[in-house]
């Protein structure tokens, strides 16, 4: 008698990125509970399975969700506000004081919601968020039906949000332990930066980190400027001061880190960091580019990241596994560097492992949550299709995902939305967001 399962899946490619570099052809998913229950041909798959549902993808590449390592989900709303400007520009004469003007508990609920709308829609189905009012953000990824990490973010100066670094983690924590054990929603210490957080507020975020089991998540390296007044404020490059305090380790991941000299590195791969890469957001934002071949040369895994919307202008980690690839190729000088499953393994399995998920997700293999992303390469732009990895990373767009999976829900089908919101609701809560925001 066959085996009950809710869903199989019939790809003519599925790359499992796990065991690496591996492609396997007309090879089927079988899904029971939201879990992966079997990969293995389609034909061992029709004799072993009776499906509720079975999904056929006879032109289509099938890979693990996207994992986006480093985003502000509510800052779509702010997405093209104050473009062309350097980061401290950005922040101080744009985005500083549009957020102290305008953001609120419906502000991040609403800007999530469109936030993972957009993700989801290009093949993400997790990502680690860092912004103020992480409870309304839990709450809109939860409807949308989409997995988070959401970041209990610090600073040292207060916003209508929080008066100081105690009062941001306190409310970060309180929304935290309401939300422990939902399936979807996971939490993060979120300190934003060497730069507006104080000594012992980062040694307290790194107790509870600890205590608590938590990623700490954190912008660090991003400028030339940034290292050059840590030097002249601390006597110290940024990421020497935070190994002094502690805060280095494997549950640590650092954003962008764009500026490193090798004893950055080596302290990132002694201490067991990961990296959160942004290449586009890096490249508009003149940051630089970060040293990601010598990072994995020396052992540091590398996620990456969109970062939020108003500095990138897209939450879309096709374009940078794109992006990645090829700014470490010009960068290197070496065109092998960087290859496309390396892209695909950043994307996915990497930035699991960095929020320390990878034994749930980041690849397709049994037991693991069936977060699915499929990719039609059947488009005339995508033929003739030698190698379907390179494609991914090298041809498609975020147009080319033709199906979404989380936790083994369809949340994208055939290339239509499936979501909890419609288009319809979406685009009228923008729509009252632009005018007030403009006024």
């Amino acid at each position: 008698m066959n085996e009950s399962v809710d869903l199989l899946i019939n790809a003519r490619w599925t790359v499992p990125v796990q065991p690496s570099g591996i492609v396997f052809d007309e090879h089927a998913v079988a899904v029971r509970a939201g879990r992966i229950v079997a990969v293995l041909p389609q034909a061992e798959a029709r004799a072993r399975f009776a499906a509720v549902r079975t999904v056929e993808l006879p032109r289509h590449l099938l890979i693990p969700g996207l994992v986006n390592l480093h985003t502000h989900a509510a800052m779509s709303l702010l997405r093209g506000i104050a473009d062309d400007l350097p980061l401290m520009r950005w922040l101080q004469e744009a985005i500083w004081p549009a957020e102290s003007r305008h953001v609120d508990a419906t502000f991040v609920r609403d800007g999530t919601r469109l936030a993972a709308a957009e993700m989801i829609r290009g093949g993400i189905t997790t990502c680690n968020d860092m912004y103020f009012h992480p409870e309304a953000a839990a709450e809109a990824f939860a409807e949308v039906g989409m997995r988070a990490v959401v970041g209990a973010v610090m600073l040292e100066f207060p916003t209508p949000y929080a008066s100081d670094a105690a009062d941001y983690l306190r409310k970060g924590l309180a929304a935290r332990d309401r939300w422990q054990g939902h399936p979807l929603i996971g939490f993060s210490i979120a300190p934003h930066a060497p730069y507006t957080v104080a000594d012992a507020s980062f040694i307290h975020a790194r107790a509870i980190a600890d205590e608590l089991g938590l990623p700490i998540h954190i912008h660090v390296h991003e400028t030339a400027h940034e290292v050059a007044d840590a030097l002249a404020a601390h006597g110290c490059r940024p990421l020497a001061r935070l190994a002094r305090l502690g805060l280095l380790g494997r549950n640590f991941i650092g954003v962008h880190a764009v500026h490193l000299d090798e004893a950055d590195i080596e302290l990132l791969a002694r201490h067991g960091c990961s990296v959160a890469h942004c290449p586009s957001s890096n490249m508009k934002l003149a940051s630089g580019i970060a040293p990601v071949p010598r990072l994995l040369a020396a052992g540091v895994p590398v996620g990456l990241g969109s970062d939020g919307a108003a500095s990138n202008n897209r939450l879309d980690l096709i374009q940078e596994m794109r992006h990645a690839a090829l700014l470490a190729k010009v960068g290197s000088l070496d065109a092998t560097v960087v290859p496309a499953h390396t892209a695909l393994r950043m994307a996915t399995l990497d930035g699991a492992r960095a929020l320390g998920m990878d034994d749930r997700i980041g690849s397709i293999e049994t037991g693991k949550f069936a977060d699915l992303c499929a990719i039609d390469l059947a488009p005339i732009a995508c033929q003739p299709c030698f190698d379907p990895v390179s494609h991914l990373v090298y041809v498609c767009g975020r147009e080319n995902v033709s199906h979404v999976w989380i936790g083994g829900e369809t949340r994208v089908d055939k290339g239509i939305s499936l979501l909890h919101i419609n288009d319809t609701e979406l685009l009228r809560i923008v729509s009252m967001w632009q005018t007030k925001l403009g006024n």
